[in-house]
């Protein structure tokens, strides 16, 4: 659980720009990649991950603008790149603007739980790190270059002079 502003930001901001990365690697023809058709699409979690800033966060009393329906999936990758980052920005002015290290302790209902936004922030951070690693493993199968997240990926090894483990 988050206990201030400051530090969910500064956790926040690292995790954003790491799902940025990823969502700017992201190809139109890629959107469409899926393990079978009963699952979701790579765009359909893309979009998903852009559309979830907002809904996760309706119950409080914070307002931006971000879309809050994850369906349709746009066939645009880019489109889907800048949504996030528009979600992004305004759900970070938001947050700055309207809440205090108090407003973490306010309870709210999520999914028929009552929580406090501190733990709702932690989850909206797991919730996007949780599809943000299907979506590396659909960019695998679709062919495209995964960025490093928490450490370097197997095509970044050779910039540190080093080998990629063997798998």
């Amino acid at each position: 659980m988050y206990q201030t502003l400051n530090g969910f930001l500064k956790s926040w901001e690292f995790e954003a720009n790491c799902t940025q990365k990823l969502l700017n690697n992201l190809t139109d023809e890629s959107l469409k990649q899926e393990i079978t058709s009963e699952n979701w699409t790579l765009g359909r979690i893309a979009w998903h991950t852009v559309a979830a800033i907002r809904i996760i966060t309706l119950n409080t009393n914070l307002t931006f603008e971000a879309p809050t329906k994850d369906y349709p999936v746009p066939t645009s990758a880019q489109f889907i790149a800048e949504s996030y980052s528009q979600a992004n920005n305004a759900f970070v002015q938001a947050v700055k603007t309207n809440w205090t290290d108090q407003t973490l302790r306010e309870h709210i209902q999520f999914f028929g739980q009552e929580m406090q936004i501190g733990i709702l922030l932690m989850f909206l951070i797991q919730h996007q790190n949780h599809h943000r690693g299907q979506m590396t493993v659909l960019m695998r199968q679709a062919g495209l270059t995964v960025p490093g997240i928490y450490g370097p990926a197997k095509e970044e090894w050779a910039n540190f002079g080093m080998e990629a483990p063997e798998m």
